[in-house]
C-alpha cells in the first residue's frame, strides 16, 4: 500500500484552524452536534470488546431505517470511510480494475491507487449536469473489472441518480460479473425522497453509508456496509477484525440512541436544508460570475467560475480567506480545475452561509 496524503484532508478546515475561519464553507455535513444538544447522557457502559458486527441492536435499527434488508446485511464500520477502505482492500489488487465516477469522495479514488489496481474513471461533465451515465459505465467494464463505483447523492455536487438509472447500473454489474458499489453517504438527505437501498437490489450490490453527514455527528464514527452476499459479509468481517476487532462501545451507544430518534432528529434537518439550497438557489441566479448545477440531495454544491477570477484562482482563494474570512473547498480536491469549488450550505448557521455567499460575490470582484 503506497499512501499518500490527500489535498481535502492536508487543507481541511481542522488542519488550518478552525479559528481563523469566519465563514466555513467547506464542510460536507450538517452542523456538527453536541452530546447535550443532542439530549444525552452517556450511561456507565462496561468498556468491552463489543460485538464484531457491530451491537445488535444498532444493526437492527440501520437495517430498519435502510429497508429492504437484514441485521445479519450490516457490518458497522468506522466511518464510511472505514466502510470503504475494507471493501477496497478485500475486493481488489493489483491484477484488478476497478470503474469509479471522478469527481468523488478522495477515499473512492485515492485507496485503490494505495492497491496499485487498474482505475478507470468515468468522468461527470458539468455540460450533462453532471449526471452518471450508464452507458458511459458499461463501456468502461473490461475483464478484469471487480468494482463499479458511484456515490448518489453524489458528492460534490449534489445531483442523483433516477431510480431507472440506479437500475441500469445494477443490471451492468450483474450482467458483467462485478459488484456494484454505492456510496449512499447522503440518502438520509435526498430532498425529493431517497431511492430504494442499493443493496437490497442484489447480493451483488454494496451499499456504504454513516451518521456523519445527515446527523452532524462525525466524532462518534459510525458507519456501515449492507450486503446480502453472505460470503462477502464474512470476508468484510475479516478485514474489520484485522483492522480493529471491533467498534466503540460508546460510539455504537450514542449511534443506536441517534437512530431510535431517526425521524425526529431527520424531519427538522431536511426542511432546513431545504430553505438552504434555496437560499442558495436564489444568490445563483444573482450571481452572474458563477454557474451551477443545482442540487438534489446532500449539503454541497459545485459551482463553477465564468472564465478566470482577477488574478487567477489562487489570488482569488487567498483574498477569499485572508480578506472576507471565508473557506470553499477548491476544485483540485476532486481532481478538477480550481475554476470550481465545492460549497457546503449546511454546516454553518444560517447567518454564517448569508456571510460567506456575500464573502464569494466579492472576492470574486475584488
Amino acid at each position: 500500500m503506497r499512501y499518500v496524503r490527500m489535498p481535502i484532508e492536508v487543507e481541511s478546515p481542522e488542519e488550518y484552524g478552525y479559528g481563523r475561519i469566519r465563514y466555513n464553507l467547506s464542510e460536507s455535513s450538517v452542523a456538527d452536534r453536541s452530546i447535550a444538544g443532542l439530549g444525552l447522557t452517556i450511561p456507565d457502559l462496561t468498556l468491552l470488546y463489543g460485538e464484531h458486527r457491530g451491537g445488535g441492536g444498532l444493526r437492527r435499527l440501520i437495517a430498519e431505517t435502510s429497508g429492504g434488508v437484514a441485521a445479519d446485511d450490516v457490518l458497522v464500520t468506522v466511518g464510511a470511510a472505514g466502510a470503504l477502505f475494507i471493501i477496497a482492500t478485500a475486493l481488489l489488487g493489483p491484477d484488478d480494475h476497478l470503474v469509479v465516477v471522478r469527481p468523488n469522495y478522495a477515499t473512492n479514488l485515492e485507496t485503490p491507487r494505495a492497491i496499485g489496481c487498474a482505475v478507470t474513471h468515468v468522468e461527470l461533465d458539468f455540460a450533462s449536469g453532471f449526471r452518471i451515465d450508464p452507458r458511459a459505465i458499461a463501456a468502461a467494464v473490461t475483464p478484469k473489472t471487480r468494482i463499479i463505483s458511484v456515490t448518489c447523492p453524489h458528492n460534490p455536487t449534489g445531483t442523483m441518480l433516477s431510480a431507472v438509472e440506479l437500475g441500469d447500473l445494477v443490471a451492468i454489474a450483474r450482467a458483467t460479473g462485478c459488484y456494484l458499489l454505492v456510496d449512499e453517504t447522503y440518502r438520509d438527505l435526498s430532498f425529493d425522497g431517497p431511492l430504494p437501498l442499493a443493496a437490497s437490489l442484489g447480493d451483488h450490490v454494496i451499499s456504504v453509508a454513516s451518521l456523519s453527514k445527515a446527523y452532524g455527528v462525525p466524532g462518534i464514527r459510525i458507519g456501515w456496509i449492507i450486503t446480502r452476499d453472505t460470503g462477502l459479509q464474512e470476508r468484510f468481517l475479516a478485514a474489520k477484525e484485522q483492522i480493529s476487532i471491533c467498534g466503540s462501545v460508546i460510539d455504537e451507544w450514542v449511534g443506536e440512541q441517534i437512530l431510535s430518534r431517526r425521524d425526529e432528529l431527520l424531519t427538522p434537518t431536511l426542511a432546513e436544508m431545504r430553505r438552504r439550497r434555496d437560499r442558495v438557489t436564489e444568490w445563483m441566479a444573482g450571481e452572474e460570475l458563477l454557474d451551477w448545477v443545482a442540487p438534489a440531495g446532500g449539503v454541497v454544491c459545485f459551482p463553477r467560475m465564468r472564465g478566470e477570477p482577477r488574478g487567477g484562482t489562487d489570488a482569488f482563494y487567498k483574498r477569499l480567506l485572508e480578506q472576507h474570512g471565508c473557506y470553499v473547498g477548491p476544485g483540485h480536491w476532486f481532481e478538477l480545475p480550481d475554476t470550481f469549488f465545492r460549497l457546503g450550505y449546511g454546516w454553518p448557521t444560517a447567518d454564517e452561509l448569508e456571510g460567506g455567499l456575500q464573502a464569494i460575490s466579492a472576492a470574486l470582484r475584488d
